[in-house]
């Protein structure tokens, strides 16, 4: 079924000296002298979801069905999707490379060490960190505060352990102070390789992350500790894209994995541009709901990459409908028809919040074999008097083949869609306050937003004119619309409560905290790890 990795890359007509060999079944691309935004052709269908539930969406997979079925089709697709990262890998999700039969070969590599972009990000970032540590120890005239320091330290690995951690102990030269980790996906270093265009944006942006403030309370820069040179050392390869393919040869480009309920939630700029100039289908994916990555990529990254989708294909299933519906997880093999219909109302608002930004959009329907007809009609007939257009997909178990229909869906909506008429609903000239009433009332159907007085102090500080190119970049749980993880389906006259902000100066994100978001996940009761089935010999 796979190829040979430099066959695939002969497919897509990559000239031998781009080709950088990591090993028999993965390669790098170097896109030294490529223009970013120039010579694009593809088209891109970005997959999305309803709020996710722990029955299981299957976006990843569908987004890697698709783009084998368009293969299968005769279609000159490329995939490009996110790294995964080994925490949720050796903790809930035991992988983040497909399923079944739509999955990325190597699985293993892909899964765990890759090429190893990630532990360069992380390298960059605890490298910044030690730096400025040194700076207080040394007594510079940086003059760190030593509890002014704000940039945490990195770790691909779920460890709830160092959430909140102390340094310095026993050290006469510096005052003890305080510390953390955040797991690699979640760091504002992870949001700048996938926001950056070149190897000169991402060094531009590194330097104007603020890793700490001065006794004054002035903000202490990474520019300020003259490390650019160090940083693009440990940068340099990672920034490539990584080519490989799915079980059935079709060319992915996985790159980069930011966590979408903290940052953007999207794979790298740079290997979609490269993939929009080798492909005519570019099939890619954000996190978690539409209310989250979707919006994101559409309010964020589409206007400063200069690409948006012409497709949106939504990600559901019988059983997360059931869940929203008020099923218990127990019971979700039993036929229950007034659970579908209720837990419907779900997948229509994330539909709904599709046509905001005048896409043309289709549903996956991924089947498990617990699906009933009779559940599936009900189904169908709801998303019919809607207007909208659904396909069910059996990828999992049949292969290309399972998403025949829903390739052929997408081709057709793509035909007769005409020219795009995409238009973000966040404009640059909204007060930070406006950005975030209009995604909370839009998107997550909130009744209203409150600020905490910590909140309310900080939001007057964005209307100078150093925040007006800042993003707005809303940190709020995946598993509910609104910002209380237990309301499911969709919740009625909801608030959305700010805390406070965090600034990101380097990905220039304005983040508003919404509820209670760990950027250090934590391992659950019964990790993937244990007892994990080998397929190495």
């Amino acid at each position: 079924m796979h190829k040979k990795i430099y066959d695939v890359a002969k497919k897509l007509n990559i000239s031998d000296e781009r080709i950088v060999p990591y090993g028999l079944n993965k390669l790098k691309i170097s896109t030294s002298g490529l223009e970013f935004g120039k010579n694009r052709k593809g088209k891109i269908i970005l997959c999305t979801a309803i709020t996710p539930t722990k029955a299981g969406e299957g976006k990843t997979t569908t987004a890697i069905s698709l783009a084998d079925s368009l293969s299968y089709l005769g279609k000159n697709t490329i995939a490009c999707l996110r790294e995964p990262s080994l925490g949720p890998v050796f903790g809930v999700k035991g992988g983040g490379a497909g399923g079944g039969e739509s999955t990325l070969y190597p699985e293993d590599d892909i899964n765990l060490h890759f090429t190893g972009d990630i532990h360069a990000i992380t390298s960059v970032n605890n490298l910044i960190v030690a730096m400025i540590d040194n700076e207080l120890y040394q007594h510079s005239e940086l003059d760190v505060d030593p509890d002014g320091i704000v940039l945490p330290r990195n770790m691909d690995m779920n460890d709830r352990a160092l959430r909140d951690i102390t340094v310095a102990n026993n050290d006469p030269k510096v005052k003890s102070h305080h510390s953390s980790f955040c797991i690699t996906a979640a760091s504002e270093v992870m949001a700048i390789f996938c926001l950056s265009k070149d190897e000169e944006d991402f060094l531009n942006r590194v330097d104007n992350i603020t890793v700490a403030y001065n006794s004054k309370g002035k903000p202490i820069l990474v520019k300020q500790l003259e490390c650019r040179n160090a940083v693009r050392y440990l940068i340099h390869d990672a920034l490539m894209p990584n080519l490989v393919q799915t079980k059935y040869g079709t060319p992915a480009l996985v790159h980069g994995g930011p966590f979408a309920n903290i940052a953007h939630g999207v794979n790298s700029l740079i290997s979609t541009d490269l993939g929009l100039k080798l492909a005519d289908y570019v099939v890619t994916e954000a996190g978690f709901g539409s209310d989250l990555g979707m919006e994101k990529y559409l309010d964020v990254v589409s206007p400063l990459s200069g690409f948006a989708p012409s497709l949106i294909c939504m990600v559901a299933t019988i059983r997360a409908l059931k869940l929203h519906g008020g099923v218990k997880f127990e019971e979700l093999n039993k036929e229950n028809i007034t659970a579908v219909e209720e837990g419907t109302k779900n997948l229509l608002k994330h539909l709904k919040n599709v046509k905001l930004y005048n896409l043309p959009v289709i549903v996956s329907i991924n089947r498990f074999k617990s699906d009933t007809d009779n559940e599936i009609n009900c189904l169908s007939k709801i998303l019919k008097k809607a207007g909208f257009e659904f396909a069910l997909n059996t990828s999992y178990v049949d292969g290309p083949k399972g998403g025949e229909a829903l390739a052929s869906l997408a081709i057709k909506k793509l035909s007769t869609s005409g020219k795009s008429k995409f238009a973000p609903i966040i404009k640059p000239s909204m007060s930070v306050d406006k950005k975030i009433k209009t995604i909370a009332k839009n998107i997550y159907g909130a009744k209203d937003v409150t600020y905490s007085d910590a909140a309310e102090r900080q939001l007057k500080e964005f209307d100078k004119k150093e925040f007006e190119d800042f993003s707005v970049v809303i940190s709020k749980t995946p598993n509910s619309l609104s910002d209380d993880p237990k309301l499911l389906n969709v919740p009625d006259k909801h608030i959305l409560h700010v805390q406070s902000f965090r600034v990101f100066t380097g990905a220039k994100f304005i983040v508003p905290l919404t509820g209670e978001i760990f950027t250090m996940p934590g391992l659950p009761k019964k990790p993937a790890a244990k007892n994990m089935e080998s397929t190495h010999q």
